[in-house]
């Protein structure tokens, strides 16, 4: 099964940068729900560690939710990958078997150093994009798209 916690993470940060911009930055857990097609419950299990890793603040009350911790320009997809996989590798190893010839004998060290490799590369390429620079690649990408988003505030409901 396909792991979808950065991406949701991302979508989220995303949501709540862009309603910072709007002027409305705290998001309760079922506006973002609904925009990621799931329920508050499981948004509420996402951003526990965006919280701990002080990349989102919980706001409690009636009115709370959680908002962008710093600036979007300040927060990195390094950070919110790390924050929302942990220390899950980016791929499973298979397990290993009998030891008969070069590549049953090497092959986990072999994929044990291209999965280091491969995270350096990822990592290394999330932390030089900032959340704001996300922002202005999906403005980039609605411009060019030629039929802009609908302006739909977030605590909207569905039509």
């Amino acid at each position: 099964m396909l792991d979808v916690r950065f991406s949701s993470a991302l979508k989220a940060m995303l949501l709540l940068g862009h309603a910072e911009e709007e002027g409305s930055p705290v998001l309760s857990s079922t506006q973002l729900a609904r925009s990621l097609d799931t329920n508050p419950s499981l948004v509420r299990k996402l951003m526990v560690p965006l919280v701990q890793d002080a990349l989102v603040a919980s706001i409690r009350g009636r009115s709370g939710g959680v908002r962008l911790g710093r600036p979007a320009d300040r927060i990195t997809l390094g950070e919110i990958y790390r924050s929302s996989v942990g220390d899950k590798p980016l791929w499973a190893p298979r397990p290993e078997g009998p030891r008969e010839c070069l590549v049953t004998h090497h092959s986990a060290e072999y994929f044990a150093r291209l999965t280091d490799e491969t995270e350096a590369a990822v990592l290394g390429a999330l932390a030089g994009r900032t959340l704001a620079d996300s922002l202005d690649e999906l403005r980039a990408i609605d411009r060019a798209d030629g039929t802009p988003a609908p302006e739909r505030p977030l605590s909207a409901p569905h039509p």
